[in-house]
């Protein structure tokens, strides 16, 4: 467990403790390579704090330099404890002015304290920038409805002055520092900050939530790890099935497994594999922009070293059509049940890789890949339920056909949940494997994605099915934590999520790839997005997701999250007369869609898509135009009645959702 900061100490001692003292401290504290203007600026900030807060007289004062920020991998430069309040201060030395992303970066601290630290749930917490060279300006105390204050920019000089006046203003009561410190952080992180931070060698325990009545991500990591140590002492070729609802981490067990034996050299050597190319791509650039910002190496090195632990399947399937062995003797395959069937695998070994007698499923040449190690290799096949969004994709059932037909000497392991409802549907059960072993510790069981609502995908299940009233019952019981509004006017809902973004808080807008229609609204479906930019860019590029110009689809977003969502409903999934039609628009005209594998995709894309929010989300449903055939009202009116009635409420009935204590000027 990493120490939750470098430097602590009750802010008397601090002020009499030479400085250098301090700075020794926190360079023996400090886990990699220090360079000279870290040390330069530990020691501006030091002598700011001592000299401007030297008159600061209340003894419970208490403070922290270089706070670890699990969620995220970093470190908060100063908290500081004054009457009741938590002051998170971020220093930029020699900065003359106070620009958006650090306003952003020291509001995120504040916000991650307050939503992933025990003991400040229900304290109030004022985050501060300090611009060491800006000149003073005028200071405001606007607290949000949750105790966190929007950020207060201040030059050194005015920082005794904010602190006297928020403390004076918020009327807060000391708190046991002991306590508060040693409450501890059930992080939530999304799947790109865990992946930075476990690239970066942080311990995945202190990354995740760890709570000791459920299956967590720490034990299932541990467990395939057990597996993969017992194939390789035994000699024995295995295959892992880890299952989990949407949201609980298996991507992250994946990524955990992977970066922990990404050494080409290590004898138990990984590879992260999958399909869905949106998902690869960000995460390699995730991982190659943050290992560039913090070791000295070019960005184009930094994308090499990624792309060795983190590969597109098709990739990895296509440079080993040759006969070669794998060079990896563990294979993580992500959203396993995504995977070819034989026919649309041959297809296109047929087609585009000139393989013309090629009669195999993709499971079934995958496992061959790996079955060609002559001692041992193991797999482990991540499989979401309800996630099959494409033509051609088979599955769990194609593993198992596979396994079998073809490898009955590999070892099984998987959780007695694989065969429910949610993973297979084409009546399978345990007794089809030959040489298997159930573990629960193979199974996740709570979701991730959303800190706020848990049980998110409970609702979004009976939400897209029909059942409104089992949806209902799901959603009222979450919608004061995680809000989830609807409305019929575009500009409303974009405005809704803008004023919900609070510091570095990501937002999108999403829409099935099938509603094209949605183009008269200025919502282009088939416009062509780079995955990368719109995820990752800074919020002033217009082609961040946070803009709210471009729209990504199912196709773009699964395994991927944002903390706000404006989804937009098209007539392609509408309500009519108590139950969902499936419609897709060619030529001029809707069709319906009469395909069971179509109508299957077209529910499991709208359950992707509401399903990406973690903290809440806006439904937008058109008025529709009773001048245009392709639009008419009453395509919409049945959708909106719908998901009025599984208890989503209209964003005009909620005219102010995130209520502010009154302004004070400081």
């Amino acid at each position: 467990m990493i120490n939750p900061a470098m430097y602590a100490s009750d802010f008397q001692s601090f002020l009499h403790e030479p400085t250098d003292s301090i700075l020794g401290k926190l360079s023996t504290a400090h886990t990699q390579t220090l360079q000279n203007i870290a040390t330069r600026a530990w020691a501006e900030e030091i002598e700011v704090l001592k000299e401007t807060l030297k008159t600061l007289e209340n003894r419970d004062t208490y403070i922290l330099l270089e706070m670890y920020i699990p969620r995220i991998g970093r470190r908060a430069d100063v908290i500081l404890i004054v009457s009741g309040v938590i002051f998170v201060i971020e220093f930029k030395v020699g900065a003359k002015k106070f620009l958006p992303e650090d306003l952003r970066q020291c509001h995120g601290y504040a916000l991650d304290l307050k939503n992933f630290h025990k003991g400040s749930h229900d304290k109030k917490i004022v985050p501060i920038l300090v611009a060491t060279q800006a000149k003073e300006s005028e200071m405001i105390l606007s607290l949000d409805s949750d105790g966190v204050a929007r950020v207060i920019s201040a030059p050194p000089s005015q920082l005794l002055k904010a602190i006297h006046s928020v403390t004076e203003s918020a009327k807060s009561h000391d708190f046991n520092i002991q306590d508060w410190e040693s409450s501890g952080y059930l992080p939530t992180p999304t799947i790109i900050e865990a992946a930075q931070a476990l690239y970066s060698s942080h311990n995945v325990a202190d990354i995740t939530r760890s709570e000791a009545d459920k299956t967590c991500i720490v034990t299932t990591s541990n467990k395939i790890n057990d597996i993969i140590q017992y194939s390789k002492d035994n000699k024995r070729k295995s295959i892992c099935f880890v299952t989990g609802v949407p949201g609980a981490g298996k991507t992250l067990v994946g990524l955990n497994v992977a970066s922990q034996h990404s050494n080409p050299n290590d004898s138990l050597y990984s590879v992260f594999l999958s399909g869905n190319g949106p998902l690869v791509s960000v995460l390699q650039e995730a991982l190659a922009r943050d290992q560039k910002k913090r070791v000295q190496i070019t960005i184009k090195d930094a994308r090499r070293k990624t792309e060795q632990m983190i590969q597109n399947i098709h990739r990895f399937r296509d440079a080993h059509l040759d006969g070669s062995r794998p060079p990896e003797q563990v294979a993580i395959f992500d959203e396993a049940q995504r995977v070819w069937d034989k026919r649309q695998t041959s297809s296109f070994m047929q087609r585009k890789r000139k393989k013309p007698k090629f009669s195999m499923s993709e499971p079934e040449l995958l496992i061959e890949f790996m079955d060609r190690h002559r001692e041992w290799s193991v797999i482990v096949a991540l499989i979401g339920g309800g996630q099959e969004i494409n033509t051609g994709e088979i599955g769990l059932s194609g593993w198992v056909e596979a396994l079998e037909d073809r490898f009955k000497h590999w070892d099984i392991y998987y959780s007695s949940k694989l065969f429910n409802g949610n993973y297979i549907t084409d009546g399978l059960d345990s007794s089809s494997f030959s040489k298997s072993q159930s573990i629960n510790d193979l199974h996740l069981a709570t979701s991730m994605r959303s800190f706020r609502a848990e049980h998110l995908s409970n609702a979004i299940h009976h939400l897209v099915d029909g059942n409104a009233s089992t949806a209902k019952s799901e959603i009222v019981q979450l919608i004061d934590q995680y809000p989830v509004r609807i409305t019929r006017d575009f500009e409303k809902a974009k405005q809704w999520v803008r004023d919900q973004q609070r510091g570095n808080e990501s937002a999108g807008m999403l829409a099935s790839s099938g509603a094209t229609r949605l183009k008269s609204e200025g919502i282009y479906v088939k416009n062509e997005i780079d995955p990368r930019n719109w995820f990752l860019n800074p919020f002033e590029d217009v082609r961040s997701s946070n803009f709210l110009e471009d729209v990504a689809t199912e196709f773009q977003v699964q395994g991927l999250e944002l903390d706000w969502c404006l989804v937009a409903w098209d007539a392609d999934y509408r309500f009519v007369n108590g139950a969902f039609e499936h419609w897709q628009f060619k030529g001029t005209k809707w069709q319906k869609r009469n395909n069971s594998d179509s109508q299957r995709y077209l529910k499991n894309a709208y359950r992707v898509l509401l399903t990406r929010a973690r903290q809440g989300m806006v439904i937008y449903v058109p008025e529709g135009n009773a001048q245009d055939g392709t639009r008419c009202p009453s395509y919409y009116d049945g959708i909106y009645d719908y998901l009025l009635s599984c208890g989503i409420e209209s964003l005009c009935l909620k005219a102010n959702d995130k209520s502010y204590e009154k302004e004070v000027t400081l």
